[in-house]
């Protein structure tokens, strides 16, 4: 009887050391599907950081090609403006003579 006792014991131990293994795999895996997981994350947010960025620089481009094209027009009304006073003053004048 008592050899069946330590041989049931080492049965249960040998169980107990394989659940252990199996745990520990399983665990493991666990561990590098987690960093797999942590790793994609960090690509992807890296990925949409740069395409926030270029983003950004396109619609800053574009807001200075705006600014360039109001300019532009600005100076050309000034132009129009200040070519419509020599007329009228030019008008002025010889009204005046």
């Amino acid at each position: 009887m008592r050899k069946f006792i330590i041989v049931s014991m080492a049965a249960a131990a040998f169980s107990l050391a394989a659940c252990s293994e199996k745990t520990q795999q399983e665990t493991s895996e666990a561990a590098d599907a987690m960093g797999n997981d942590v790793a994609a994350t960090g690509d992807a947010m890296a990925e949409g950081a740069a395409d926030a960025a270029d983003a950004t620089a396109a619609a800053a481009d574009d807001a200075g090609n705006a600014v360039e094209g109001t300019v532009n027009a600005a100076g050309d009304a000034a132009a129009a403006a200040g070519d419509k006073i020599k007329e009228e003053t030019a008008k002025a004048e010889a009204n005046d003579q």
